[in-house]
């Protein structure tokens, strides 16, 4: 087979995904990056001496990393050192601490420690949801391009245990008593930008994931995952353009021909995958042609909340865990009115992560970092940010210092930082909503955007708003699924047989 170009819209960790693994497979790697640091939502935000996770701050499933560096015939451990977390985190319920741990049996200790009475619902529950995850993550390999996918036995064999018709909160109400207890199970719905009482309960496979496999902190922070996969794109001659801003994809008939550069270059490629968001791309990316016809996609779409986020610099170190939630006193009605009501809540729940100590790093010695993560409405809500930033700021500092103990925490404050939703938008994040879409039932597998655009050949979707979902694992799983479709068109129309796809996933 020739060595045929691929064009890669986005040096996220879904096209850096994607552009690692054809790189390895021979072909011609080109990828096109609007900002000058690669990462997306996955960037290293850099304040002086300090630097921060722009977006995420812990990776899970470790197994799938490294599988994916494997089929790049490379070693993830060579490029990226990953810290096991034990505790998984700290949860403050008020007065009430609960920190979940690795060693199943420490876990029911410390469930039984906090919760008296409920840590036989936690082996029920790691028991049950075992079982789903066993069928739902082949449902996570595979692309959902044509609706016959629903027959298929992979599908069949996992719908009965889906819980597609239950929410998260209700499913995680089967296996816990304690209001406090199913919130540390349902947090995690966040990830999505969901409500645990809206998200289909499918995703309780999520908190599952934690306490099966663990969370791990990459040294240098979660953006080194990203370096690394450049690296290796690089070291098979492919290569990354950073401050290269991508104005539209180029067409042929009904086939995607290549890229035109916002400085009016033109890149031909026989394939061309999109990383950009995607609600951004369908209405940006495309000739006036494609735009109305992709217009009708984003019709109705359901999109996720938002975040208002503080990085701070600080001149001494605090005293923190690795990171924590701090739930609001009334869990429901704060998320209520995050997901319904669209206003902004006076006690909110706020994340804080403090990688310091565990990865010196990240700050100057003797000093620190604290980011600090509000889920808010995205920006179809109507909230003046300009006006509300400074209230929200004050109530995250109000919150850091109950928790350090330090009451002039202002002080400490060396360096900061703020993203409002706004700001995620101005990244061409729609709406802000920096989940990207909802992973409402009408936005799952099938319905939801397809790894291999329909109306137009040779281009590919990576990335959280595709198929399977948002999310650093289900991201990846993406590149792969839409990697595995090049080559397979590729091999198809060359008239080459296809190689066995290597159907388990280490995970």
């Amino acid at each position: 087979m020739s060595k045929k170009k691929v064009a890669i819209i986005g040096a996220g960790p879904g096209g850096l995904t994607a552009g690692m693994l054809l790189s390895a497979k021979g072909y011609d790697v080109e990828i096109y990056e609007k900002n000058d640091t690669i990462g997306g939502r996955t960037s290293r935000l850099k304040q002086g001496e300090f630097q921060f996770d722009l977006g995420a701050t812990f990776f899970m499933m470790p197994q799938l990393l490294e599988e994916l560096f494997e089929e790049a015939g490379r070693d993830l451990h060579d490029y990226v050192q990953l810290q096991r977390l034990d505790p998984l985190y700290t949860l403050r319920f008020g007065d009430v601490t609960f920190t979940p741990r690795v060693d199943r049996q420490d876990m029911m200790e410390e469930i039984e420690r906090v919760f008296p009475g409920e840590s036989d619902g936690f082996n029920r529950f790691m028991e049950k949801e075992g079982e789903k995850f066993d069928r739902v993550e082949k449902l996570l390999r595979r692309p959902f391009i044509h609706k016959r996918t629903y027959l298929s036995k992979d599908v069949l064999h996992a719908i009965p245990k889906l819980d597609m018709f239950q929410t998260v909160y209700s499913k995680l109400s089967t296996y816990f008593n304690d209001e406090r207890l199913k919130y540390a199970f349902t947090f995690q719905a966040k990830y999505l930008g969901m409500s645990p009482w809206k998200c289909p309960g499918t995703f309780t496979i999520l908190s599952y994931l934690e306490h099966k496999f663990g969370l791990y902190h990459p040294i240098g922070g979660v953006n080194r995952i990203c370096e690394a996969m450049r690296q290796v794109i690089e070291e098979y001659g492919g290569i990354v353009h950073t401050g290269t801003p991508v104005a539209q994809i180029v067409t042929e008939g009904k086939r995607a021909a290549g890229l035109k550069l916002e400085d009016g270059r033109e890149v031909r490629a026989d394939e061309v995958i999109i990383n950009a968001d995607y609600s951004y791309s369908m209405q940006h990316l495309f000739q006036d042609k494609w735009k109305k016809k992709f217009q009708k996609k984003l019709e109705n779409k359901k999109y996720s909340c938002s975040t208002f986020m503080l990085y701070l610099g600080l001149k001494q170190e605090v005293e923190l865990p690795h990171h924590m939630v701090v739930f609001a006193d009334d869990y429901k009605k704060n998320v209520e009115e995050m997901t319904e009501q669209f206003v902004l809540s006076e006690d909110p729940s706020v994340y804080i992560h403090y990688p310091t100590k565990l990865d010196p790093t990240t700050a100057p010695a003797g000093k620190s970092t604290v980011y600090l993560l509000m889920p808010v409405p995205n920006t179809q809500a109507d909230i003046d940010w300009e006006k509300e930033s400074p209230h929200m700021r004050q109530k995250m500092l109000e919150i850091l210092a109950r928790e350090t103990g330090i009451d002039n925490v202002q002080e400490l404050i060396e360096t900061e930082h703020c993203i409002t939703p706004p700001d995620w938008e101005a990244m061409n994040i729609q709406h802000g909503a920096v989940f990207n879409l909802a992973h409402s039932l009408d936005q799952m597998m099938y319905n939801r955007p397809h790894n291999q655009i329909k109306e137009l050949s040779h281009c590919y979707l990576v990335g959280g708003g595709t198929h399977p979902g948002s999310g650093l694992p289900t991201i990846f799983q993406s590149a792969k699924i839409s990697a595995d479709l090049v080559e397979k068109n590729n091999r198809a129309a060359s008239g080459q047989p296809l190689k066995a796809s290597r159907e388990k996933v280490s995970m």
